[in-house]
């Protein structure tokens, strides 16, 4: 039986001193053999000890067909065999590692045929091993149903879009390799800074039955009943193509009556439609985008259900009220979110892609714990490259043509939120000393 298997290339020191990473070659191979649990002297002392056991063996055998000879003549044959019995040790032993194929009852015991082989003993294996496990996993698993790890959560977006593992991985569907928020993570992992304000990119990969996925950090991963809040960035969050279609539609004019009968202009009751680019921009003044340039999607509080339907949360009374109900009156986490929002917001002043790119529909998520905090941007999903000659500070009022979508506006005021309600627990705190 020929067994293929690689070599894991381990941690090295250099000769000026500099530490070499384990990494993956994609033409080398993995071999998981059992040298990681049995030692070489180990090993060796198996393979010795059979062969003595084997060459004691023999010597009985031979010993009986002399019990007829002489007393001198079993002496000198027992001296002979005492004198050469190292050499034969060893010419047996080269003997067995010469031969190319085991014929195991014939030529050599089962245990030494398994200690030589447990070099060979292998799992073909490479840097997606775990993945395909994951993938025969996820397989078995009844349609629209997934085996979540103990203590997933996802707080918002489509659940059907996100696939966990029991690994600290998640896996996101996408359609081709090639979407925006493909090409958005792969862009965002060749800067080092702006890569620390994101999920961590590992990849993308397909299963057998033609799903695309890419596989990010699970943002939960090493939290215990975590606290968590997704806050929605921009002024608007739709893509202007996708309102420059100016047919009246009057499905639309009809979701804007079920929200708000008197919505509607004059106008746009007679004509009983309203255009797509109307109904996105009254749907983003219900909620705090259009004026704070964020809006908070859903939250969740430690041992509780997530709330979603925040998105009504508008005035700033509102927002720091949520903000105090996330956060309590933990001023050590406050302080803690406050300095990653700030670090954020100076990575993406500098960053590359965030320079080059209208950054559409992308969440703020932060979770926290008795012991953590964390805190990233995430979804990509509609950002895109900028078109040439077009430049964008993120912070600018949106007009069609100019792809500003108030970014770094609603970094700036969700900042300012929260450093209202820290300095509003540190006065609680001082009235409370006093008294």
């Amino acid at each position: 039986m020929k067994m293929t298997s690689t070599i894991l290339q381990p941690t090295t020191t250099t000769g000026n001193g500099e530490t070499s990473n384990m990494c993956w070659e994609a033409q080398d191979k993995l071999r998981f053999s059992c040298i990681d649990n049995i030692k070489w002297k180990q090993l060796w002392k198996i393979i010795a000890l059979d062969t003595y056991t084997n060459n004691e063996a023999t010597a009985k055998r031979r010993n009986r067909n002399l019990r007829n000879k002489s007393k001198e003549t079993l002496g000198r044959s027992i001296n002979n065999n005492e004198d050469h019995k190292g050499r034969r040790t060893s010419e047996d032993f080269a003997h067995y590692l010469k031969q190319s194929d085991f014929d195991i009852p014939n030529r050599m015991s089962l245990l030494k045929f398994l200690a030589i082989n447990a070099l060979e003993l292998s799992a073909p294996a490479t840097p997606i091993l775990l993945q395909q496990q994951q993938e025969q996993q996820t397989q078995r698993q009844p349609q629209g149903k997934q085996n979540h790890p103990n203590g997933w959560l996802q707080l918002s977006g489509h659940p059907e879009s996100i696939v966990p593992t029991c690994s600290g991985v998640v896996r996101k569907r996408v359609n081709t390799f090639n979407d925006y928020e493909v090409l958005a993570y792969r862009h965002i992992s060749m800067e080092p800074e702006t890569a620390t304000i994101v999920p961590r990119f590992f990849g993308s990969v397909q299963l057998d039955t033609g799903d695309r996925f890419i596989e990010l950090q699970d943002l939960l991963n090493g939290f215990k009943d975590p606290c968590l809040i997704d806050i929605k960035m921009g002024c608007r969050t739709f893509l202007e193509s996708e309102v420059s279609n100016k047919t009246l539609r009057p499905d639309l004019y009809q979701k804007m009556l079920s929200v708000d009968r008197n919505a509607p202009t004059a106008e746009e009751h007679e004509a009983q439609a309203v255009t797509k680019l109307r109904y996105m921009l009254f749907r983003e003044a219900m909620s705090s985008s259009q004026t704070k340039g964020f809006r908070i999607e859903a939250l969740r509080l430690r041992g509780k259900k997530p709330i979603n339907d925040l998105k009504t949360v508008r005035s700033s009374e509102q927002i720091s009220q949520t903000i105090e109900q996330f956060i309590g009156s933990q001023r050590g986490v406050q302080k803690e979110i406050i300095k990653r929002l700030k670090h954020m917001r100076s990575v993406i002043e500098r960053s590359s892609f965030f320079q080059t790119h209208e950054i559409i529909g992308s969440s703020i998520f932060i979770v926290y714990d008795h012991s953590r905090v964390g805190c990233w941007i995430i979804d990509f999903v509609k950002s895109r490259p900028l078109p040439v000659n077009i430049k964008v500070n993120h912070r600018s009022e949106w007009v069609p043509g100019n792809h500003e979508e108030g970014l770094l506006r609603g970094l700036d005021n969700l900042i300012t939120a929260f450093e209202e309600v820290y300095n509003k627990s540190k006065d609680f705190t001082r009235k409370c000393l006093q008294i």
